[in-house]
């Protein structure tokens, strides 16, 4: 007879997401719970999160989308993260912050007036953002979730907006052209 390990992780995630990740009676978690054989268990009143799990790639897997449910993606998006080729980065706001600058002008300028910057690098990169707290959190594939990570770090390090852009423009006609030579092989 076979042993199978368990493995656990314990996660932190901000109480007012934790109605969120259980979901309208439980249907959030009990859908991570089937996607990934892993049991979770919640602590609401912390904010505490335990997860535990046969299987260690797919643990680490629960992880990131409880993790990205913490900083404030919906649940639907998260779980985006079971695909193989999508990931999980989060960027550090305070790690921007020089001198006087504040974390609110920060998080402005990577948001835009009426969330348009946010719109458009996510347009343009095929991503998903979400600015919560200190923290910029990104979903997408592999590729994208560079480039997006490195358009928004050059704002929080004060790059005009318009140059951002025609910089990810252009990232993005190479990627078209090289996935069109790609089909014609």
């Amino acid at each position: 007879m076979i042993n199978m390990a368990e493995y656990k992780y314990d996660l932190k995630i901000p109480k007012d997401r934790i109605a969120v990740l259980i979901g309208k009676d439980g249907c959030v978690k009990n859908k991570i719970e089937a996607a990934t054989d892993t049991k979770i268990n919640v602590d609401s009143k912390e904010g505490d999160v335990f997860v535990s799990g046969t299987d260690s790639l797919k643990l680490y897997t629960t992880q990131d989308v409880i993790k990205a449910i913490g900083r404030g993606f919906n649940p639907e998006t998260a779980l985006l993260l079971l695909k193989s080729d999508y990931v999980f980065e989060l960027i550090d706001i305070n790690d921007y912050i020089k001198g006087k600058k504040s974390l609110l002008r920060l998080k402005g300028r990577a948001i835009g007036k009426e969330g348009k910057s946010r719109r458009i690098i996510e347009n343009l990169t095929d991503t998903q953002i979400s600015i919560y707290g200190k923290t910029i959190g990104i979903i997408g594939e592999v590729g994208n979730v560079m480039m997006c990570k490195k358009a928004i770090e050059s704002l929080l390090n004060g790059s005009k907006h318009s140059s951002v852009y025609a910089l990810l423009e252009k990232q993005k006609g190479r990627k078209m052209l090289d996935d069109e030579i790609e089909l014609k092989k």
